[in-house]
């Protein structure tokens, strides 16, 4: 049986986590995988919950965090080294930045037959200055020299690093979008649409406008607020805004809001729900204002809760939705396309159901977690037999 020692930067909220775990549960039999996990920032929230309810054990090594530092940093790249002398895996394969640079490393300088990294996004625009990107990029250029193969998770994502970052080259380079269990966004919708709307007190003539994720930077939830604030100034029924996460931003957008005439009623900060499946039921139309996106989670689950989304057009959210039909998208930071887009879900309630039947249909057989572990089954069997391996 082949052997997948399977490196995650760290057990945070998001798409990386469901991924490594659903691959990491359901590969077996035929490949048997050690889960190693760095250690979340203090600013995020756990996603431990993902591997646990999975049966899962992970291997944590506390020193493989976020920042760069050089001493926590060789002492991860030994443990990772000391851990694939004693599992012997066929196949290194690493999630993310971090994990991908010291495991990537470890593994070319061990002797593994198979080294394969998933980009979930990447920090070559939106994240840091111009030179800093640059020391990225070249780092990320000497990495997919040492992998087999680079794992893109949209069609988009791929011309971007292959072609806009010359990170990696085509040839190099496979597309498989990520995967999900999103059945349960459409059980139980009505009990938990009720339930939601019971305890933040919504009417049922109120329009319910959500944006989910961390609220940093890169998310731009400025934009979100601003734009919100312009919607409930000229809708002339009700409308009420839930920022759903936490972040380093949080009490600066509590304070934008603020300054814009919002109060606690309009808009909500929640914090981080589990079960997010409920307040997008409760929901009617969710919203993404982020700068840069790999393959965003919350549009995903969006569109199977049925809800339409308003969103900016950056990175592979064109893989994701379907422009006009599932999603209104804007440029970039554009406040005005933004606010009209939305504003235009929140009066027509008619364009908001004809985009909420389109959703679960799109997302179903692209985004299921089976077509993903099968895809990456695949791969690795393709990958193995060219090495001689199996």
């Amino acid at each position: 049986m082949p052997k997948v020692l399977r490196i995650i930067n760290r057990l945070n909220l998001g798409g990386p986590t469901y991924n490594a775990a659903y691959l990491s549960k359901f590969l077996a039999p035929e490949f048997e995988t050690m889960l190693v996990a760095g250690i979340k920032e203090d600013d995020e929230e756990s996603s431990e919950f993902i591997v646990t309810d999975m049966g899962l054990q992970p291997v944590y090594i506390p020193e493989m965090r976020r920042e760069i530092n050089f001493t926590n940093d060789r002492i991860a790249y030994q443990k990772i080294k000391k851990l694939i002398a004693e599992f012997k895996p066929d196949i290194v394969h690493t999630h993310a930045a971090k994990a991908g640079t010291l495991g990537r490393l470890a593994a070319a300088n061990s002797g593994v037959p198979v080294i394969l990294h998933t980009f979930h996004g990447h920090v070559f625009h939106s994240y840091f200055n111009p030179l800093k990107t640059a020391v990225f990029k070249s780092v990320e250029r000497y990495l997919s020299k040492k992998s087999t193969a680079i794992i893109a998770i949209s069609d988009i994502q791929k011309e971007e690093l292959c072609a806009e970052h010359k990170v990696c080259k085509p040839t190099q380079t496979v597309v498989i979008p990520l995967g999900f269990d999103l059945t349960r966004f459409q059980t139980d919708q009505l009990a938990k649409r009720a339930a939601f709307r019971t305890e933040y007190k919504i009417n049922d003539d109120t329009v319910a406008i959500a944006i989910v994720g961390r609220i940093v930077p890169v998310k731009n939830h400025e934009l979100f607020i601003r734009g919100f604030a312009a919607v409930k100034a000229a809708y002339k029924g009700k409308v009420k805004g839930f920022i759903i996460g936490d972040g380093d931003d949080r009490s600066k957008m509590e304070q934008i809001a603020e300054s814009l005439g919002l109060t606690s009623e309009d808009l909500v900060f929640t914090s981080w729900i589990f079960d997010v499946d409920r307040p997008l039921a409760g929901c009617d139309i969710v919203a993404m204002t982020s700068l840069n996106e790999g393959t965003p989670v919350s549009l995903i689950e969006a569109q199977a809760a049925g809800k339409p989304i308003v969103t900016t057009e950056v990175g592979g959210i064109g893989n994701v939705v379907i422009p006009g039909k599932t999603a209104l998208l804007s440029p970039s930071q554009d406040l005005e396309g933004f606010t009209q887009n939305l504003l235009k879900l929140v009066e027509d309630k008619a364009l908001r159901a004809s985009m909420s039947a389109l959703g679960w249909e799109h997302v179903r057989q692209r985004f299921h977690y089976e077509r993903l572990v099968g895809d990456m089954r695949k791969l690795y069997t393709k990958l193995l037999s060219e090495k001689k391996v199996v």
